[in-house]
């Protein structure tokens, strides 16, 4: 269903957000994301959609140019990559903590220094803590998919918090993918208008003042983030619903997690992003020879799908976590350590294995994922792993 086009990952990103047609995008031009609202920015300049365009100084005045939009009522989105999104930091949590449903389009790539263009995860995962929904892309469909499902999902009324949905820098975002687009009218639809929320303009229309981002100590402050923390939590549950009814609409289907020939699998990775693409065709090379091999890729990372982990993996004999973000902990990745945590009360536990890949854009290839499995191969002979971290494509 749709029609079908070659589109970047930055491409499939402005389509979308024409098609979503925002009140309000502010946005500053970062490597390699700067193409997402340069061509979105031409669209405006087109008429092609209403959305009010705001050029800023810096990534820290785009996020509180949204933020400012946001609690106007208005429908916001935004897009950054690595030390953009670091400069937000501060206003990121500003933006949660208020329970405003801005989108942001994040384009990975590493965080300096040194200083390096390309793609990993170190901006994102930096970030998770943060209070925003994360929602990762395998491919240039997804990151299309991804970004109309994301809007729904921040405004439904049980949820009322920011997403970032991510591709992989340079890696997705400038390579072209044959993918689906919908008409301007099927994604209009879909996303429809927004859900009735409090905002300072209806606040003075209606003579009902309110005060946003006051001054919240012990007495409250507690409760608030609860409320903030239950939110996410209520994601758990509408993201999947949101996936289920695209999929109804336009034929393709997303839940929390994406499991690949795990069913009868005795060993597989677990993988974010563009590389789970390598790692399936991995795995089916694997299976050609007779290997039990699966994968299983986290699509959603925050809220963390907890449970949808525990039953993929939980008949697996070795699990090899792939994290494209060194953790800096001088242990394991921050995957890695939440994928153990997931597992931790399950009365018999695969063994666990970290590796740390594709740092700066480093590329991954299919026999480097066939590596991991090898070494995966050997922890399942030997019934014990010789090491919690190992390093692919480095050079020693």
């Amino acid at each position: 269903m749709g029609i079908k086009v070659v589109k970047t990952g930055n491409e499939a990103f402005a389509e979308g957000m024409r098609q979503i047609n925002p009140d309000v995008v502010a946005a500053y031009p970062i490597t390699p994301q700067t193409e997402i609202v340069q061509i979105f920015s031409q669209f405006v300049a087109d008429g092609r959609v209403k959305t009010e365009f705001i050029q800023v100084e810096s990534e820290h005045s785009a996020m509180s140019a949204c933020i400012g939009a946001s609690c106007a009522g208005a429908r916001a989105m935004t897009g950054t990559s690595s030390q953009g999104l670091a400069y937000m930091w501060e206003m990121l949590y500003i933006a949660s903590g208020l329970r405003l449903p801005i989108i942001m389009a994040v384009v990975n790539r590493a965080l300096s220094s040194p200083i390096n263009i390309h793609c990993d995860h170190s901006d994102t995962f930096g970030a998770r803590d943060s209070g925003w929904i994360q929602i990762y892309s395998e491919n240039v469909q997804e990151t299309y998919d991804n970004l109309i499902q994301g809007v729904r999902i921040a405004e439904h009324p049980e949820v009322r918090l920011p997403c970032m949905i991510m591709t992989d820098g340079f890696i997705l975002s400038h390579c072209l993918e044959t993918m689906e687009m919908l008409t301007d009218e099927e994604v209009r639809e879909f996303v429809g208008e927004p859900p009735e929320r409090g905002n300072l303009i209806k606040a003075v229309v209606e003579n009902k003042p309110i005060t946003i981002g006051a001054l919240d100590l012990q007495d409250y402050y507690f409760e608030h983030k609860r409320q903030q923390a239950e939110g996410m939590k209520n994601a758990l549950k509408v993201i999947p619903e949101v996936g289920k009814e695209f999929g109804d609409k336009f034929g393709r289907y997303y839940g929390m997690v994406e499991n690949y020939k795990l069913d009868d699998a005795d060993i597989g990775v677990v993988v974010i992003g563009s590389t789970a693409g390598t790692a399936k065709e991995a795995v089916d090379k694997l299976r050609s020879r007779g290997i039990k091999a699966g994968l299983l890729k986290i699509r959603v990372f925050r809220p963390l799908p907890v449970v949808d982990i525990k039953e993929s993996l939980k008949n697996l004999k070795v699990v090899g976590v792939m994290d494209r973000v060194e953790g800096m902990n001088a242990f394991c990745g921050p995957l890695y350590s939440e994928i153990c945590a997931c597992l931790y009360e399950l009365e018999k536990r695969p063994i666990l294995t970290n590796f740390v890949y594709g740092l700066g854009g480093r590329d991954v290839k299919v026999e480097d994922i066939e590596l991991i499995f090898n070494e995966l191969l050997r922890v399942l002979e030997k019934g014990v792993k010789e090491y919690t971290l190992k390093y692919i494509g480095v050079r020693e």
